[in-house]
């Protein structure tokens, strides 16, 4: 039976495709110009991690200069501000919330008032309504507060799993299949669910891995997350490929729709299609499924 996982999810939060979300590096001019060119879904600005000290100034300089630039055609593009408890966040922040950026992502975020205390900045500096708080959950208090930080702000944009950072605050081991973080996962999507948020995957490390890029994909799309967040531009297309319908599973949701309208003609609630029992909830998957295949095809060409 093709899967019908992926539901209307990659479609949330205001009809942005998440399926690949690209960290670029704020110290790297290249790579914030390269980033315009590319088939990511959405990028996220860095400012904090992938920035050494004695170059976090000029990378701020450098990505209010490549957002005020344009050029990323309309694709989501979210910037990495350093933690208000540095000397560089609270500077990063003001920057960013007047830039045309869509988003802020927070990074370890352990409550609500983490939340709070950014958006208060945000609106002293006059940051634009429909610029979205993204929070990164990258630690055990984050991640047992989950709810509590979803819950924080009714502009959230969503949640973006740290499994780096997690690991190493977990003292576990950052395998192939995460076995040690799959609670933690699970926890997060479970309250991305719930409050209606997007939520994105974490990354994959080893870029000399591809099968094992493909199978941490393949486990995110099956936990529910919209996409995957990439440190590298090589993988945009593998991870756009699984984190849309193929045509197995686009093939099995016209068949199974098709099947339960003729048993509907029929006065039959429930039809079986290939020894699989098909209700009214399967076949409502199904359409929408199709609907997220249509919106990528208009809006890709990929699907």
């Amino acid at each position: 039976m093709a899967n019908l996982i992926l539901k209307k999810h990659l479609n949330m939060s205001r009809n942005r495709h998440r399926r690949s979300v690209l960290y670029t590096p704020g110290a790297n001019v290249r790579a914030l110009e390269k980033a315009k060119l590319l088939n990511a879904d959405g990028f996220i600005l860095d400012l904090e991690d992938a920035v050494a000290p004695d170059a976090k100034e000029d990378a701020r300089e450098n990505v209010a200069r490549a957002i005020e630039s344009g050029g990323y055609g309309g694709k989501e593009v979210l910037v990495r501000i350093n933690s208000l408890d540095t000397k560089w966040g609270k500077g990063d922040l003001e920057i960013v919330a007047r830039s045309a950026a869509d988003g802020i992502v927070i990074p370890k975020v352990e409550s609500a008032e983490n939340v709070r205390e950014v958006r208060a900045i945000m609106i002293e500096v006059g940051a634009p309504e429909s610029m979205r708080i993204w929070c990164m959950i990258e630690t055990p208090r984050g991640v047992l507060r989950a709810e509590e930080i979803a819950g924080s702000d009714a502009q959230l944009g969503g949640l973006i799993m740290g499994t780096s950072d997690l690991a190493k605050e977990l003292g576990c081991a950052h395998t192939r299949m995460r076995l040690p973080m799959l609670a933690s996962l699970g926890r997060c999507v479970l309250v991305a669910r719930a409050y209606g948020l997007s939520i994105l995957d974490g990354v994959h490390l080893d870029l000399d891995d591809a099968k094992g890029f493909q199978l941490s994909c393949e486990q995110g799309r099956e936990f529910g997350f919209n996409g995957k967040t990439l440190i590298h531009p090589k993988t945009i297309d593998k991870a756009n490929e699984i984190f849309s319908p193929n045509q197995d599973e686009l093939n099995w949701a016209k068949k199974i729709i098709a099947a339960y309208r003729q048993g509907v003609a029929e006065g039959k609630g429930v039809v079986v299609v290939d020894g699989h029992l098909i209700e009214n909830l399967h076949v409502a998957a199904a359409q929408e499924l199709l609907e997220i295949s249509k919106a990528l095809s208009d809006s890709t060409g990929e699907a």
